[in-house]
């Protein structure tokens, strides 16, 4: 009972962080307009495969440094400019016509896509991001530590329900806009990205925002 109680809490607190808007939704849909459903899956692997790396230095006692001002500010600074320069790469491809719905002979000829693949985006993107650094030091290392409490099998449902969420919401995302993309015009579709990117660059420059006044 204790084991379903630990999966059901850290499904529905993981899902109800996966469905903020943030830099890893705005890569699953421009991965997955541009090849299709299969790019979700293999960022949410990414992601969670990051993940794990996490808990393992976090149990091993890595969380009081994380949170510390000075290096939770380097994670802000890095992160942003990071997300600033994925922004500025999509932007910029909107801007210079680079960019084509999939399925279209321009993309066809264009050669799209050309981004990097998403199971690396998955783990750098994550990486990239204060607030998820600074959730895993704060809340998820309170829900390691109440796991912690049945052994192995409560750390494997605590992992297992919160990466269920992130899996179950990403992929359906990836599969509504795959199955979108090819009806897409190509005003309609650079405008998405366009919004993406923008929100991108916004994020990006509130995180550097945030490191600069000492916030973290």
């Amino acid at each position: 009972m204790e084991l379903i109680f630990i999966f059901t809490t850290a499904f529905i607190v993981g899902l109800s962080g996966a469905m903020m808007p943030g830099p890893l939704l705005t890569a699953d849909i421009v991965y997955s307009a541009e090849r299709g459903f299969w790019a979700g899956p293999w960022l949410i692997l990414g992601h969670g495969l990051l993940e794990i790396f996490l808990i393992i230095i976090l149990l091993a006692g890595a969380a009081s440094f994380l949170t510390q001002p000075s290096v939770a500010t380097i994670i802000a600074v890095v992160g942003g400019l990071f997300l600033i320069y994925f922004g500025f790469i999509m932007v910029r491809d909107v801007y210079t016509g680079d960019l084509h719905p999939p399925g279209s002979q321009s993309a066809i000829k264009s050669g799209q896509p050309t981004r990097m693949h998403p199971l690396l985006t998955g783990i750098i993107i994550s990486a990239a991001n204060p607030y998820w650094i600074i959730w895993w030091a704060t809340i998820g290392l309170s829900y390691l530590t109440l796991a912690l409490k049945s052994g192995t099998p409560g750390i494997a449902s605590f992992y297992s329900g919160h990466i269920l969420a992130d899996f179950l919401w990403y992929t359906a995302i990836a599969y509504i806009v795959s199955k979108g993309a090819g009806f897409m015009t190509p005003r309609i579709y650079r405008s998405i990205l366009a919004i993406c990117g923008v929100f991108m660059l916004g994020l990006g420059g509130y995180f550097l925002y945030s490191g600069y006044i000492g916030i973290w």
